[in-house]
């Protein structure tokens, strides 16, 4: 804390008045102390570890080619698409389970949905509530970007 030692110009005293600025030389000085301690400090914190890693192999090449995933479309007049297959709200499980062409429960494979930009919220909602309804609880939503 500081004090300043002039008063008022009509009195012919001086008198001591506190000064309540902060007085940021110090401050700054020991910030700078202290980064320079930190750059000094930080490279010999890194300690380098010897590892043995196995050596990189390719995958196996499968037999099996991946499957084509299912993609639902809705369109802005209500229709619903399964690929270029036109079906409807009630044969929507069906069609799906068919179009996934899978030995195991269609509902554990993963269902893509993509609606126009003009579609109504109704309108899509009603298509992830019947999904969900029957049981399809791995469904991604597409966009596609506005160029």
């Amino acid at each position: 804390m500081g004090s300043k030692l002039s008063g008022p110009a009509g009195q012919g005293g001086k008198t001591i008045e506190q000064n309540a600025d902060i007085n940021v030389t110090p401050f700054v000085d020991i910030m700078l102390v202290l980064l320079i301690i930190f750059m000094v400090a930080a490279p010999m914190a890194t300690v380098s570890i010897k590892l043995d890693l196995p050596p990189a192999t390719p995958p196996e090449p499968s037999a099996e080619k991946p499957k084509e995933p299912v993609y639902i479309t809705i369109q802005e007049s209500g229709s619903l698409f399964i690929a270029e297959k036109e079906t409807t709200i009630a044969s929507l499980p069906g069609d799906v389970c068919a179009a996934q062409r899978v030995t195991t429960d269609c509902r554990e494979e993963r269902v893509f949905v993509r609606a126009q930009p003009e579609v109504k919220y109704n309108q899509f909602m009603e298509v992830m509530n019947t999904l969900q309804g029957n049981g399809f609880y791995k469904v991604g939503l597409l966009n596609e970007d506005i160029e």
